[in-house]
């Protein structure tokens, strides 16, 4: 298995709303549109591409032995490096995989002190989040909806 982190902007935008438009992922993303179109997702991309030039990170699309598998990274939320990870149903379970090299990005390439990850509370991702050494650290609210922000410091923290 081959992983290869691109710039998301040499995603196929085709293939980027099959994506944010499957009835699966959407179950998971409480912010995303049903009309979400190629016009639409073209302007969404370049924003999101964009946050590299004044943040120093940006969403990446992701790509599994040459196919695109889904999109994430780190974002730019509220003055923190936020996690998003968003993939193809075929490859949820290349997530943790996926979300390893996000956070080696994040440490040891960029030296971040720690990001954040913002999600609807339910118990289950709760414990997730525990388990990956995320701790909670408050709630927010983003277009109408309650989220709860979990932080991740860099090791020794």
């Amino acid at each position: 298995m081959k992983l290869e982190c691109k710039r998301l902007t040499e995603a196929d935008v085709k293939e980027v709303v099959a994506l944010n438009s499957n009835p699966l992922v959407l179950r998971h993303m409480p912010l995303a549109e049903n009309t979400f179109d190629e016009r639409k997702c073209l302007a969404w991309i370049l924003e999101k591409d964009s946050q590299w030039a004044r943040h120093g990170y940006g969403p990446l699309a992701f790509f599994v032995d040459g196919k695109f598998a889904g999109w994430g990274g780190l974002q730019h939320e509220s003055g923190d490096a936020d996690l998003a990870l968003v993939l193809l149903p075929e490859y949820w379970g290349m997530g943790h995989v996926i979300y390893q090299q996000i956070i080696s990005m994040a440490f040891s390439q960029m030296g971040l002190a720690s990001i954040t990850a913002l999600l609807p509370d339910t118990r289950r991702q709760r414990k997730s989040m525990q388990r990956l050494g995320f701790i909670n650290d408050g709630e927010t609210e983003l277009c109408g909806n309650r989220f709860i922000r979990y932080r991740l410091y860099t090791q020794g923290e």
